[in-house]
Order: C-alpha cells, then structure tokens, then sequence
C-alpha cells in the first residue's frame, strides 16, 4: 500500500515538473506549440524561424536541435531521443514515432550546380520530408530532403535515406536497401480474430 502511494506521488510530481518545463519552453519560444501531457526530458533548442507543432504524449529526450525557415509538425506520443532536425520547408513526423539520436534535413542549403553553388539556395534545394505513423528511424540514420517513409517501416542504424521507403518494411544501409518485409495482413487477420471472440 505504502509503494503504491509512493509510486503516486512521484507520478504526480513527474508531472507538474513537465508541465512547468513544458510552460517554460512555450513562453522562450514564441513559434512553439506544445500540447499538454509533453515531456521535455533534456534539452529542446529552436533556431532562426522555424515553426514548431508537438503533439500529447510526446517525449524529448537528450539535446533535440530544430532549426531553420521551415514547420515542424510533431505528432502525439512520438519519442524523440537526441535529434538533430534541419527544417527549411516542412517536415511532418507522424503518431507513435520513435526518432533516435538521427539527422533529419529537408534541404540542401546549397545550390548543386556549380556555376549557382555561391548564389542563394533555389527552388530544388529544399522538399518536405513526411515520415508516417509508428516509423522507427535508429541512431545515427540520416534522412533527407523529398523522402517519404510509410507507416510501420523501420531505418536501420546509421542508413543514409535519399529516397522514399514503403510501408511496413525494414531499410538499412548506404545506398539504402530493403531486408525485410513484415507480414501486415496475417497481422490484421489476428486483431480481427481477437476482436470478434
């Protein structure tokens, strides 16, 4: 009985905690929207103009760097462990996310063409990058500009993403390839089962 009491009252003090820190960071930041019920465990840094959205139930662990012209849009109980998120036109993270300590840029910031690498960045520079619904992106993972990553699917330990990835698969490496498919359907076929006895 007397754990269990215990138990709740770090419970309640956790929260007031976040919520004052959650306050804190609403009232630093004038471009960022924070829902009730986030968590900022470590350090949260905005940089120049970026637009920031995170969603309830997130959590921010480590140092978590946004920066840019661009919006962030953070959906609800994402985890997001020590990112470093480059954001000069739109990046959109979906719900359930979880975002390990990766690289996340929407633009180049350069011009590639040589005779127009000095000149201001042009409109092929930057593309959003949309990553859906209960993605895993693992430590070290770079993802950039125009890639869209579909719902379930997982980036591997330091992969180096150019283009867009399929739902409900595993993708690694540099160039990125696929090594595994999961099984969706026998997936849905069981929670069907489970629902109607």
């Amino acid at each position: 009985m007397q754990q269990t009491l215990n138990n709740s009252f770090l419970k309640h003090c956790a929260q007031i905690y976040f919520e004052i820190k959650r306050r804190l960071y609403q009232l630093r930041y004038k471009n960022l929207k924070i829902a009730p019920g986030v968590a900022i465990k470590g350090t949260l840094k905005l940089s120049k103009n970026v637009k920031v959205t995170i969603g309830a139930g997130t959590r921010l662990g480590k140092y978590v760097d946004i920066y840019g012209d661009g919006e962030l849009i953070i959906g609800q109980n994402v985890s997001i462990n020590g990112a470093c998120i480059g954001c000069e036109k739109l990046i959109t993270i979906g719900d359930e996310c979880l975002i390990s300590d990766c690289f996340l840029a929407d633009s180049d910031y350069h011009n590639l063409d040589p005779q127009l690498r000095h000149s201001p960045p042009g409109a092929k520079v930057s593309a959003p990058i949309t990553i859906e619904k209960n993605v895993w992106i693992g430590a070290r993972a770079t993802i950039m500009k125009g890639v869209q990553i579909g719902e379930n699917s997982v980036v591997g330990l330091g992969s180096i993403i150019r283009k867009s990835v399929p739902a409900n698969v595993v993708v690694i490496g540099n160039p990125q390839q696929i090594v595994k498919h999961f099984n969706t359907s026998t997936q849905t076929l069981a929670k069907n089962f489970v629902m109607l006895t």
